[in-house]
Formats: C-alpha cells, sequence, structure tokens
C-alpha cells in the first residue's frame, strides 16, 4: 500500500488520493496492491460498480489475478450477486477476512448451517463476528444462541440494531425485558427500530400468537 496516498486518504483529500492512484496505475499497470488499494477507497465511497469494473479489468493485467479475488468477491457481494462472490471467495485461502464473507454471503443466501459453519471457525472473534453469529443463529430459530451471542457484545459496543435482536430473542420468555430493549434500541436510532419493527413485525406476532397459544 502506498503510505503516502493512504495519509491523503485518510486526512480526507480522497479525490486527490484516488487521482494519484489513477496515475500510479497508469505508469504500472501490473502492481496488484494500487488496483487492491483504489479498489478499496471505491467501494468505501460506494462507488462499488467502479471499483468491480476496475478489478475486472485489472485481472487480464497483473500477474496473479487471485490476489484480486477478495475484493472483487466484495463488490460482487455488495451489488448481490451471490454465487459470483462465492465462487471467487472459493479460490482465496481461508483467512478470517474470507471466512467472514463466506459466512456472510451464504447467510444472504439463507445457507444458515453453512454460514454457521464458517463463522464458527473464525480465530479473531471481534463484535462484528459476533452480529453475524448471533443473527445466523436468530436465522436458524435458535433463539437462546441468538441472545448468548448478541449479549457477549459489550454494552458500549452494542447498536440499535443488537437491541432491537435482543429484544427478538427474549420476546417469548420475558416481555417486560423485550420491551426494555426495544425502547433502548429507538433512543440509539429511531429511524432504524421503525425499519426493524416494520421487518421483523411478522415474527414478533408468531411468537406473541405462540406464546399465547402455550398459555
Amino acid at each position: 500500500m502506498n503510505k503516502k496516498i493512504s495519509d491523503l486518504y485518510n486526512s480526507g483529500n480522497v479525490d486527490e488520493a484516488v487521482k494519484l492512484l489513477i496515475k500510479e496505475i497508469d505508469s504500472h499497470p501490473k502492481d496488484t496492491e494500487n488496483y487492491l488499494q483504489l479498489s478499496t477507497y471505491l467501494i468505501e465511497q460506494g462507488s462499488v460498480d467502479q471499483a468491480q469494473q476496475l478489478l475486472e479489468q485489472a485481472q487480464h493485467l497483473v500477474k496473479n489475478p487471485i490476489d484480486l479475488a477478495y475484493n472483487l468477491a466484495v463488490c460482487y457481494y455488495m451489488q448481490g450477486d451471490f454465487d459470483k462472490a462465492i465462487a471467487l471467495l472459493d479460490q482465496v485461502p481461508n483467512d478470517d477476512l474470507t471466512l467472514y464473507q463466506k459466512a456472510l454471503v451464504y447467510f444472504k443466501l439463507g445457507q444458515h448451517q453453512k454460514a454457521l459453519a464458517f463463522a464458527l471457525t473464525i480465530k479473531n472473534v471481534d463484535e462484528k463476528v459476533k452480529e453475524l453469529i448471533g443473527d445466523i443463529w436468530l436465522g436458524l430459530g435458535q433463539l437462546e444462541d441468538a441472545e448468548k451471542t448478541y449479549k457477549s457484545i459489550p454494552k458500549d459496543k452494542r447498536t440499535a440494531k443488537i437491541y432491537f435482536l435482543l429484544g427478538i430473542t427474549v420476546f417469548s420468555k420475558n416481555r417486560d425485558q423485550a420491551e426494555k430493549y426495544f425502547n433502548k434500541s429507538k433512543q440509539m436510532d429511531s429511524k432504524y427500530y421503525q425499519q426493524a419493527k416494520n421487518q421483523y413485525g411478522s415474527i414478533l406476532k408468531l411468537i406473541s400468537d405462540k406464546g399465547k397459544k402455550d398459555e
């Protein structure tokens, strides 16, 4: 990675950093690192189309196209082309980053058992990984496992999403606690709370109806 350009980018001079990287690529079209750095910046700035196009063109220029596979897989994932993303990720060695991305893609594909298998293999388990594992458990209907995983995220690192999903995990057994979690989510991000309420409304109704039948 070009440190001078990286410092420029990190200090907020995004356009200048991108221009310099384009110059570097023009001067050294076979240098993989420049493509990786530029595609990362483009992805971060929301220009996923451009990043994908850049990497697809670079595949024909660099010595080892496989070195571009992870970034290109991220582009495909963000574009919703999950099958292409998985096909590329299968060519990349299974480090923590790749395992996380595979788990994420399989989760989006609805293949929760496969997603869980990859997620549980990740060695460095941070908050982002815990959140994904919690999401997968929830997708599998394993509410207690989901609750336990979400709760393992420190309180100061929990987002509105985490609090809302914690509310779902305890809704059937402790309605008061669930409401506290929902209220916390609403306080943190009312816009997300409303979206989540609409998204998970049918699930909450199912849980609620099941609770009434069990009474």
